[in-house]
C-alpha cells in the first residue's frame, strides 16, 4: 500500500514547487531579462537572463528541486558578481513556468535553453552548472553539446540511488518513473567535470557524489570535498569559495 503511494506521490516527493503569479516582477541587485520561452510541446518555461557589462562567460544554472526563480535568481546572483553572465530556469509546475513534468520534458527544456545561448554566445564560452536535481539535467545535457566546462554541486550517481537511502525498504528502481542516471551520461561529457560535495549532506549522500565522479571513465575531471558541508550551505565554505574562483577565473 505505502509501496503504491509512492509511485503516484513520486513527483510530490521529488519535486517541491513554488508557483508564483504571471504579472509577479522579479526584483534582483543585478540587470537581467525576464524570458519566456516556448516549447515543442505548447509549455512555456520562464527564465531569468542576468547581464554583465564586460562578461567573461554564461552561467546556465539548473537549480535545485524546491522553491522558484525569486529564490534561485538570487542565489544565482553570486555568479554575476564573479562578472558571469547567468541563464535560469524555472522547471515545469514552478514559479510561472507551464506544462507537464516528465524526465524528458525536462531534457528537453535544458536543451531549448542551451540552445537560446548559442544565439548569443560561443558553445565555448558556455558553463554548464548543475545543483541537487538540477545536476541530472546538467549532466545529461552536457553529454549531448560541447560546453566549455561542467560543474556539478551536490549531485547523484542516479536518482534510484537517492531515492533508495531515503526509502530503504522499498523497491524504489521498480517504483521509480525519474531515473536520471548521471553515471551513464557523464561519460559521453567532452569537457572538464568539477564536482562539489560536502560530506555531512543528509539529502544526497556524500557517497553518491564521490561514485559519480569515481565512474568517470579517461576525462579531466575533478572533486572538492567540502568537509562538514550539508546539502544547501556549501557556499558558505571557504573551500567552495575559494575553488569556485579559482575555476571561474
Amino acid at each position: 500500500m505505502i509501496g503504491t503511494s509512492l509511485y503516484f506521490l513520486q513527483e510530490k516527493l521529488i519535486f517541491l514547487p513554488t508557483t508564483l503569479p504571471q504579472d509577479f516582477a522579479y526584483s534582483f541587485s543585478n540587470p537581467f531579462e525576464e524570458l519566456f520561452l516556448k516549447s515543442d510541446d505548447g509549455a512555456v518555461i520562464n527564465a531569468i537572463h542576468f547581464k554583465t557589462e564586460k562578461p567573461k562567460g554564461v552561467i546556465l544554472y539548473f537549480h535545485g528541486n524546491a522553491g522558484d526563480l525569486s529564490r534561485w535568481g538570487k542565489i544565482t546572483e553570486f555568479f554575476v558578481e564573479k562578472n558571469y553572465d547567468v541563464l535560469v530556469m524555472d522547471y515545469r509546475t514552478y514559479g510561472k513556468s507551464s506544462g507537464t513534468l516528465s524526465e524528458q520534458a525536462l531534457y528537453n527544456d535544458a536543451q531549448m535553453c542551451y540552445d537560446y545561448l548559442l544565439k548569443h554566445y560561443q558553445e565555448s564560452e558556455i558553463t554548464i552548472y548543475g545543483r541537487s536535481i538540477g545536476t541530472g539535467m546538467a549532466t545529461h545535457l552536457a553529454s549531448r553539446n560541447q560546453p566549455h566546462r561542467l560543474i556539478l554541486e551536490t549531485p547523484f550517481y542516479c536518482l534510484a540511488e537517492v531515492a533508495k537511502y531515503r526509502f530503504p525498504v522499498f523497491p524504489v528502481k521498480k517504483l521509480l518513473k525519474y531515473n536520471f542516471p548521471s553515471y551513464q551520461y557523464i561519460q559521453d561529457v567532452k569537457c572538464p567535470i568539477k564536482i562539489f560535495h560536502g560530506t555531512d549532506d543528509n539529502i544526497i549522500p556524500y557517497a553518491s557524489g564521490e561514485k559519480l565522479f569515481n565512474s568517470i571513465v579517461k576525462k579531466e575531471k575533478t572533486f572538492f570535498t567540502i568537509k562538514k558541508g550539508e546539502h544547501n550551505n556549501l557556499i558558505e565554505f571557504e573551500t567552495y569559495r575559494k575553488h569556485i574562483q579559482k575555476i571561474l577565473n
